[in-house]
């Protein structure tokens, strides 16, 4: 057993260690040297490599919209492709429905101005939004690396210049850091330009389609370009690299998206067909999406390029686009965009004059004031032409009383056509008749309906207008249905009147060509049925102004039939007509005499040479 000193040490030493386990817990821990190489694993800003950074989003990041708006256009822009989802339209609203905008690029695959990649898949790249260099509502920054290692910045900036139609507008720079150890092919790649597709199941699908402009000239594929005759259908359809490219988009009837490089390059442009559905039951539709490629530059490793681009989402408004070609900080040619085709030079003054008339008119009327500019201006182009139709009329009064003199000289000469217009083309110099005169005023029509024809088409200004029993003007005017098949009014009596108007000219020619003529209301009406009802408005408003003319017309004193004294000069064609009746006469009295008109060009039989036995 331990004595009473022992035990006394013991609980000393003991009270001790507990002190000190005790104390020990309560001090902080105590702080070991940091290597010095540590110190110095990051350099400093200064030192940073040359070169595009990217934080990478998170592997499950979700799909971020950040939108640009201003009074006229909101741009939807999406991290996912970095690029514009879609543009709604706020001052246009869908046939039919005065609750929705019009959105472009709503059945896209992809973003306008995502990246093509080289095998023309479009990128899914799930891109940064960078909120530090971005401006709210007016800019947005989007960062990206490749799986190659590329990184691609994009910054998308409203635009802020006083241009027409800026509100349509939006800036693109394209930044591009190749940091991989190869040569990178800019060229390989491209910038969608997003899908064109008919907005409603009465819009005209074959407007849809992609183009490009280079050397002042438009290039145009639509739908029909992806159907060759004799080949399964073509898959893409690329435009030839000769030229440079000054821009390049995608359309339908009434709305395009431009992508307009700042520096044109040599570079192609490639269009695929889709297929789209409006809705559940509607039936398909073709659409086409396309891209244009980057420019032919070659980028070394550790180097970096940019490019700006402006990008155009909005209408095809005629009046605003040819007021971009007079801009300077947006070059020219926008006003090509219209594709108005042979007859742009009938239809750019006459879309000029119906939007001054609607300015002037919509001061009295407002709902019904674009119909009424369809009318005026349809009667200020007759009133144009009214002494050419005058003529016309006087002129085919005159050919009509010489219907008994011709009826005469058919039975006198049944078997003999030349001779028969030999002697009609003398009695129309001996009366001073021109037969070009009755259809002068038809030929000019021509290319006044086809000029209203494209300008009707394609004016935007149109769509949801409504005039009378009439919804929109740039659709057909259905007022019902009946087994399927849609009535509209105004065609039906676009034909009536049509009908008439022949009805009270004068008669003219044989009864084939009386036929002829009165199967071309027929013929106007199947053209025009499905065709927007502002275009049977036009014809309509055109045919009854002529009644009237021709009832006026009628009523003024017949023109006289007189022969002329000194029988008139012959013309062209009458000499024609009678140096070929006298080389048929001929070759008849030759016939008979058994003759022949052709000259022996037989060979004649040689003597052979002497041999002298």
């Amino acid at each position: 057993m331990y004595d009473r000193k022992t035990w006394i040490v013991l609980v000393i030493c003991g009270i001790l260690i507990a002190l000190n386990f005790h104390f020990a817990s309560k001090r902080p821990a105590p702080q070991t040297e940091q290597p010095k190489t540590e110190e110095t694993t990051s350099p400093p800003a200064a030192e940073t490599p040359p070169g595009l950074t990217v934080i990478p989003p998170p592997a499950s990041a979700a799909e971020e919209i950040i939108v640009l708006e201003n009074d006229k256009a909101a741009f939807s822009l999406t991290n996912i492709g970095g690029g514009i989802k879609h543009v709604e339209l706020k001052d246009q609203k869908n046939v039919g429905d005065k609750n929705t905008n019009v959105r472009i690029n709503l059945h896209a695959p992809g973003p306008i101005a995502g990246l093509v990649n080289p095998d023309s898949t479009l990128d899914s790249t799930v891109y940064t939004y960078k909120a530090g260099p971005s401006i709210p509502g007016k800019s947005a920054v989007f960062i990206a690396q490749l799986p190659s290692g590329i990184i691609f910045k994009k910054t998308f900036t409203l635009q802020a210049d006083d241009i027409p139609g800026k509100e349509y507008f939006i800036k693109l720079q394209v930044e591009i850091d190749n940091q991989t150890t190869a040569n990178l092919e800019l060229s390989t790649y491209g910038l969608f330009l997003g899908t064109a597709a008919p907005l409603h199941k009465g819009e005209n699908s074959k407007h849809t389609g992609f183009f490009w402009f280079e050397d002042g000239e438009m290039h145009l594929k639509d739908t029909s370009a992806f159907k060759p005759w004799f080949s399964s259908e073509k898959a893409s359809f690329p435009s030839p690299s000769k030229e440079n490219v000054i821009y390049a988009g995608v359309t339908n009837q009434f709305f395009t998206t431009i992508i307009r490089p700042q520096n044109p390059a040599l570079t192609i442009v490639t269009g695929k067909k889709q297929q789209i559905n409006l809705s559940k039951d509607s039936p398909s539709l073709p659409a086409i999406r396309a891209s244009i490629a980057l420019p032919p530059l070659s980028v070394a490793p550790g180097s970096m390029t940019s490019f700006d681009y402006n990008i155009f989402t909005g209408p095809k408004d005629n009046t605003m686009l040819r007021k971009l070609d007079n801009n300077k900080a947006v070059g020219k040619g926008w006003g090509e965009v219209m594709q108005y085709g042979w007859f742009w030079f009938v239809s750019r003054p006459l879309n000029w004059l119906l939007n001054n008339l609607h300015n002037l008119i919509d001061n009295f009327s407002t709902t019904q004031s674009w119909g009424l500019s369809v009318i005026f201006l349809t009667i200020i182009v007759r009133i144009l032409i009214w002494p050419l139709h005058a003529k016309s009329t006087r002129v085919m009064k005159r050919m009509s009383k010489l219907q008994p003199i011709m009826k005469e000289l058919k039975e006198k000469y049944p078997d003999d056509p030349t001779k028969l217009n030999t002697e009609m083309m003398g009695l129309y110099r001996k009366y001073g008749i021109n037969p070009l005169g009755g259809c002068l005023p038809m030929f000019i029509q021509i290319p006044i309906f086809f000029g209203f024809f494209k300008m009707l088409d394609y004016a935007v200004e149109l769509r949801s207008q409504p005039f009378l029993w009439v919804k929109d003007l740039s659709q057909p005017d259905t007022v019902a249905t009946f087994a399927g098949f849609d009535i509209n009014l105004l065609p039906i009596v676009m034909a009536v009147t049509s009908v008439l108007q022949i009805a009270m000219m004068p008669k003219t020619g044989d009864k084939m060509q009386q036929r002829i003529i009165m199967f071309m209301p027929l013929m106007f009406f199947f053209f025009c049925y499905g065709y927007a009802s502002a275009l049977a408005l036009y014809w309509t408003t055109q045919n009854i102004f002529s009644i009237a003319q021709t009832y006026f017309m009628n009523k003024l004193p017949e023109p006289e039939l007189v022969a002329r004294k000194d029988g008139g000069k012959k013309s062209w064609v009458q000499r024609m007509a009678e140096k070929q009746a006298e080389v048929q006469k001929l070759q008849q009295q030759r016939a008979k005499s058994g003759g022949t008109d052709m000259r022996d060009v037989t060979p004649k039989k040689k003597r052979p040479p002497r041999t002298g036995g």
